[in-house]
């Protein structure tokens, strides 16, 4: 017996250590078991490939241009629509329809998060209802919407704040319920208020699950927005798609997808550069 754990320890080494043959070749590195040093401007390799994916497409008349217009025939049609104003004024619509949906939806969502992730009562009442909200599709609820709240702005703000509010309920939620019971204890054991308990223990505890929720939030209020843009606008990136569509202008159709994406892909970095300054203290793999 003696000879066998002497020869077990000889080759995996002590409780602790690393092994003979991994110390003889040079200092373990647990970074080495990780994805690796962030690359620089890395979030935007596979945009990059893609976009010059369609350029060969389109060069080699691989892709029709009848079915997905030619980069450069996007880019001068973006052009033409910045010159006669229609593309400013309708992305600003957009953005502000957007951002206003977004906002509303995070605070309720955070406010919601809170109230059923810190009570019994609070998660009895809110929490069922919200997850059949997540189950439903934003599109089967537009006609509802429609008869309740008409086909204005109102409707519109509507479905995008009750689209937004879910995933940042759903995350900030259970990163609050997922708070380590030690520090409440703690809490309890300095006596905390419940506001001190909030501020100092619940809030920091649940803001990784805020930035998923915020995140996907984002994403979100962008897919929303392509939605109610259809329905009886008179103006946004929507609204411009939608009649490029009525005359068969399908580079008016790839102009608006793209600036939705570019949208969608610069609102995720801004999140996730808030991110990690907020969360500086933080160690990740990301990191």
């Amino acid at each position: 017996m003696a000879t066998l754990e002497a020869g077990v320890l000889g080759r995996f080494g002590r409780a602790g250590t690393a092994p003979v043959e991994l110390r003889a070749r040079g200092k373990v590195s647990r970074r080495r078991l990780g994805p690796g040093k962030p690359i620089p401007f890395g979030i935007a390799l596979g945009p990059t490939l893609l976009v010059a994916a369609w350029v060969i497409g389109s060069a080699t008349g691989t892709l029709d241009p009848e079915t997905l217009p030619a980069p450069w025939t996007v880019a001068q049609t973006a052009g033409d629509l910045i010159a006669d104003g229609r593309l400013q004024s309708n992305l600003l619509t957009s953005v502000q329809r957007a951002g206003l949906g977004l906002g509303l939806g995070v605070a309720i969502g955070v406010v919601l998060a809170l109230a059923a992730g810190l009570s019994r009562v609070g998660e009895a009442l809110l929490d069922g209802p919200i997850q059949i909200k997540r189950a439903i599709p934003t599109l089967a609820l537009i006609p509802l919407f429609i008869v309740w709240f008409g086909i204005g702005e109102e409707m519109k703000l509507i479905v995008i704040t009750t689209s937004v509010l879910v995933p940042v309920y759903i995350n900030t939620h259970a990163h609050l319920r997922s708070v380590d019971a030690r520090y409440v204890e703690l809490a309890e054991t300095v006596q905390l208020s419940r506001w001190g308990f909030i501020r100092r223990i619940a809030l920091p505890g649940s803001l990784p699950g805020f930035f998923i929720g915020l995140r996907l939030a984002v994403t979100i209020s962008w897919l929303a927005l392509v939605v109610v843009e259809q329905v009886n606008a008179t103006s946004g990136i929507g609204y411009l798609m939608t009649q490029a569509r009525t005359y068969g202008q399908i580079d008016v159709i790839v102009v608006g997808l793209v600036i939705y994406g570019l949208l969608g892909l610069f609102g995720d970095i801004a999140v996730r550069a808030l991110e990690r300054r907020t969360l500086a203290w933080r160690q990740t793999l990301a990191d």
